[in-house]
């Protein structure tokens, strides 16, 4: 048995030394969907992160491969257990998920799922997103044998690690989204403000979170008792470093969006770059009218991500953007004179740009994105979004 803690502390130090190499979320959710599965003996891991209209932004999963996932088909909507979760903001630990009232079924290509340890990610009082494991291992086989009859099933000790990575993930959320705030911000004074609060509220926690998980490691043999402390305060860690990541990000929300709506907005900090830079930046909204929030917060990021790109990366001198509506929904198109680009190899290099994260955005308010540019002809960046 000492293999397992010391085995599962190693998958906490990897989360948390992810956490301070990657700034994308999606990097940092597999890390840590990898070291759960690791840490508690899974055959399968999931970490869900749900967006505004019944589904999931983000769905990570390990265990699966590439060809059962495509199978498998769409990201799952948040019903049935997942829903549960969600809503009630507990764990839930269950000998057969099968067996649940509230099982829903799944898709012929989904993996058959037995024992099920679920455990919802909190932001203080908001479920931001809920970590899923199923099908524990059975040592010293390595294989599972489903059902109580076959000795297997999470713990409470499971449920409780589950429970520190929870923490991390937590962390990990709040991290990325202060990371794209920070791309959002276009004076340099404020970017290296940023920078210096990210420092001071994040690094030495993550450093005494490190430090703490090692020490557990050194005691877990000798002295299980004082590495279960520390693993305590690894947890207690971990919640302090997600209050201040909490704090600096309810700082940086654009309240203007919620008072003035999304015109208005748009209006406003176009108005603030034109000033700020060479480039001439223009504004029209036509016909354009109130949309769902969570719609409107993503029209604002993609236009904000567009903006960055045209004004700091294509040498553009009139960079235009225009909201008008389109049947019951709105279009957003940002459109320069810059330098351009082949959006077939920028694709193929990875998420240069940002345009991986912008298209995340679209997909996530239930809309479409696309991109037109060619070396030397400029770039027209247009998203689409539906009525609410």
């Amino acid at each position: 048995m000492s293999q397992g803690p010391r085995s599962g502390l190693a998958a906490v130090s990897s989360a948390l030394l992810a956490m301070s190499r990657h700034l994308e979320v999606r990097d940092v959710l597999k890390t840590i969907v990898a070291s759960a599965r690791e840490l508690l003996d899974a055959q399968y891991a999931a970490l869900g992160v749900p967006d505004d209209h019944g589904g999931f932004a983000q769905f990570v999963v390990d265990g699966v491969s590439d060809e059962q996932w495509r199978a498998i088909g769409p990201l799952p909507r948040q019903h049935g257990i997942l829903a549960a979760m969600l809503r009630e903001a507990k764990a839930e630990r269950l000998a057969d998920v099968r067996k649940d009232p509230r099982f829903e079924g799944w898709p012929a290509a989904h993996p058959d799922l037995a024992d099920f340890l679920g455990l919802p990610i909190r932001d203080g009082d908001e479920v931001i997103g809920a970590l899923f494991l199923a099908n524990k291992l059975c040592a010293p086989q390595g294989h599972h044998r489903p059902g109580p009859e076959g000795g297997c099933g999470f713990t409470e000790e499971d449920e409780e690690l589950l429970g520190i990575l929870a923490q991390h993930a937590a962390i990990a959320l709040t991290n990325a989204r202060l990371y794209e705030r920070s791309r959002e911000l276009t004076i340099a004074e404020e970017r290296s403000r940023l920078a210096h609060e990210l420092h001071d509220a994040v690094s030495q926690k993550l450093f005494s979170l490190r430090l703490t998980a090692q020490a557990a490691a050194a005691l877990v043999d000798r002295d299980p008792a004082r590495a279960k402390d520390e693993l305590h305060q690894v947890a207690a860690l971990a919640a302090e470093a997600a209050d201040e990541l909490r704090a600096a990000v309810v700082e940086l929300r654009p309240a203007a969006l919620d008072e003035d709506g999304l015109v208005a907005t748009l209006r406003t900090q176009i108005q603030v770059l034109d000033r700020a830079h060479t480039a001439r930046v223009t504004f029209t909204g036509n016909g354009f009218r109130a949309l769902p929030a969570a719609q409107e917060e993503a029209l604002l990021r993609v236009a904000q991500e567009a903006l960055h790109n045209a004004l700091r990366h294509s040498g553009a001198a009139h960079v235009d953007v225009s909201v008008r509506r389109r049947g019951c929904g709105a279009v957003l198109r940002v459109t320069d004179d810059g330098d351009g680009f082949d959006p077939t190899a920028v694709r193929r290099a990875g998420r240069h740009l940002g345009l991986v994260s912008m298209r995340d955005r679209a997909s996530g308010a239930g809309g479409t994105l696309t991109v037109e540019s060619a070396p030397g002809k400029g770039t027209t960046i247009e998203m689409e979004v539906p009525g609410g």
